[in-house]
């Protein structure tokens, strides 16, 4: 696919509007970068009739003269050499984030895979506290899916949280659901991440306008369907070659007649297993995700799989 050629430029001009008591005007420096511009104060000031505009330097042979040119001249120097440095990084290059680099101002978590980053580093933390290792893996595919989006839609390896916008949002979705071909409900749910992500920025003042203003996350509703007893029993009695195979069988079973989900299964451990009130045994802990407490009763198809591997560590070793 071809790509856009970057155009960058850095001028100078006389703020007139803002001469001082002794007659001189500031020197504004200005960035241009695809069309888009930013400015900034060079803390220098000239006697106008010093100044040439169409040049963008001042005129003359006196020393003053030469000292301001000099000092333009280096201000461009260092604003040339961190374009470059930028464009080295594979960072996307905007006219902002330019200025900023050249002026120190910290914009780290200004960009969307920056922050995206932060709260991905600060979500890994969490895996084991509060937060699950599923949920730290799906945050990182929702961050690549938001980058090879803003690659494929905008040329660039990252963007300013500030340049996002309702448009980018409803373009985000056509993305996942054409490029990626995700289901609705999937699509949705990498957009309910990123608008996590977005939200911190809105909430913490990093941006001022929320892109996702007008815009609905809708999941359509889904019948998953049931399987009958008869189609368990021919589960049940299905045996596969592949070990791992069987070990995905039996933790589907023990699914079905527990009612546990997939990630408190594979954290089970033999002390879960006790004998209640009416004698028999019970499956009882937290749930992972939730932290609720749950109390299961062990009917004839759990209790046969947890014979089966009895002796493990934990009913994770059947994933392994």
């Amino acid at each position: 696919m071809k790509t856009t050629k970057s155009t960058f430029s850095v001028s100078f001009f006389l703020k007139r509007n803002a001469q001082k008591a002794n007659g001189n005007m500031p020197i504004i420096a200005r960035i241009t970068v695809n069309g888009e511009v930013a400015q900034f104060s060079t803390k220098l000031e000239i006697d106008p009739d010093l100044w040439n505009v169409s040049a963008g330097k001042a005129v003359g042979r006196n020393k003053e003269v030469g000292q301001i040119n000099d000092i333009l001249d280096g201000i461009k120097a260092k604003i040339k050499s961190h374009y470059h440095t930028l464009l080295a990084g594979g960072k996307g290059v905007t006219s902002d984030i330019l200025k900023n680099s050249f002026l120190g101002i910290d914009d780290s978590y200004e960009t969307i895979l920056t922050l995206f980053d932060k709260h991905n580093t600060d979500l890994k933390k969490l895996v084991g506290v509060d937060r699950s290792d599923s949920t730290y893996k799906k945050y990182l595919l929702a961050r690549q899916r938001v980058s090879e989006f803003i690659k494929y839609r905008y040329k660039m390896a990252d963007m300013l949280l500030r340049d996002m916008n309702l448009m980018f949002v409803n373009d985000y979705e056509v993305f996942l659901k054409t490029e990626c071909r995700l289901s609705h409900n999937v699509a949705a749910k990498m957009i309910q991440y990123l608008k996590k992500i977005v939200t911190f920025a809105h909430n913490t003042g990093i941006i001022q306008r929320h892109p996702f203003t007008g815009y609905i996350i809708s999941v359509k509703k889904v019948d998953k369907g049931y399987l009958t007893e008869k189609e368990l029993e021919a589960i049940i009695g299905k045996q596969f070659d592949c070990l791992r195979l069987e070990h995905v069988k039996d933790i589907f079973l023990f699914a079905c007649y527990t009612g546990l989900s997939y990630i408190d299964i594979v954290h089970l451990l033999e002390s879960n297993i006790c004998q209640s009130f009416d004698g028999n045994l019970w499956l009882k802990g937290k749930r992972i995700k939730t932290g609720i407490n749950y109390n299961v009763p062990l009917f004839n198809i759990p209790l046969m799989i947890i014979e089966k591997y009895k002796n493990k560590l934990s009913y994770y070793n059947m994933t392994v």
